[in-house]
């Protein structure tokens, strides 16, 4: 099996870039078979990157929120992820996913005709996600495309140029078919950098006005900007970031609770213990217990 499994968790930098590389320059490819109950929290957290990705659900279902988008994919529909939209996986019970990230490079060279009139309206223009249904035909077919690349990656020896044309048959089908969105799926730049002023600055006693002058918007604007991004306020992100920095000191540290909760941004240990416990479901000395038994 030529599929990449295992993974806990994602790995982004501080914009939500994600880190890991998919494929190889030679090959920009790579076949991913993954149960989202697997990592950590049940949740593929936020993140984005330059290549295009195609998942299906094999089993269970998966909530899928994409940009502005929320939906649930079940098993046997689709969903492609336009490249650089923000975009993150969850799900309530065992959710195996099959799933594949490439450069759209892989399939024509940036400079070729075939990318500019082919490959580059899709990425501009169809929006950040789009859902496969089998009802629908062409969805069927576009399906049938993603199941043949995941039963090839599946096997023993998957053939590079196999790969390659049914991408191009895939893709064939999203450009017949695909929204005339005005924009592209670029992730905000105003988030990811009030993203990366929280990641910064979250020990320290930081207001919706700190977040909102980092990119120089008013309060409002913050707040409308992280709604239509990844669906929640600027200091409920704050809040939760906090929390999980705390989740990794906790996991990582013999520091006490009072102390983590302080140098996490928390002024009250109590109200941070709350929190705590509604986003982990355990007290933060039952978190540092149960992890260290495992």
């Amino acid at each position: 099996m030529n599929a990449i499994r295992g993974f806990s968790k994602i790995h982004t930098d501080e914009t939500l870039l994600e880190t890991a590389a998919h494929g190889s320059a030679a090959f920009p490819f790579q076949y991913y078979l993954e149960d989202v109950w697997d990592f950590d929290l049940h949740r593929v957290d936020w993140h984005w990157h330059p290549e295009v990705e195609f998942v299906s659900p094999r089993s269970g279902e998966v909530r899928c929120a994409v940009a502005g988008e929320r939906l649930t994919l079940r098993a046997g529909q689709g969903l492609f992820v336009n490249s650089r939209a923000v975009h993150r996986f969850e799900a309530d019970g065992p959710a195996v996913m099959p799933n594949m990230v490439f450069s759209p490079a892989l399939l024509a060279g940036e400079e070729s005709l075939v990318y500019r009139d082919f490959i580059w309206p899709v990425l501009a223009r169809s929006g950040p996600c789009r859902v496969f249904d089998a009802g629908v035909p062409w969805q069927a077919k576009a399906l049938a495309r993603m199941n043949a690349v995941f039963a090839l990656w599946e096997g023993e020896d998957p053939s590079a140029l196999t790969t390659v044309r049914l991408l191009l048959e895939l893709w064939e089908l999203l450009y017949e078919h695909m929204d005339a969105a005005p924009e592209s799926a670029a992730p905000s730049p105003r988030l990811q950098v009030m993203m990366q002023f929280i990641h910064e600055h979250y020990a320290q006693p930081i207001t919706l006005d700190d977040i909102a002058a980092a990119v120089y918007v008013s309060g409002s604007s913050a707040l409308q900007i992280f709604r239509e991004g990844i669906h929640t306020s600027p200091v409920a992100y704050l809040i939760q970031y906090r929390l999980r920095r705390a989740a990794q000191l906790l996991r990582e540290t013999d520091k006490s609770v009072a102390a983590i909760a302080a140098d996490t941004g928390f002024q009250s240990a109590g109200y941070f213990c709350r929190r705590f416990r509604a986003l982990f479901g355990a007290s933060p000395g039952d978190y540092r217990r149960q992890r260290r038994e495992r």
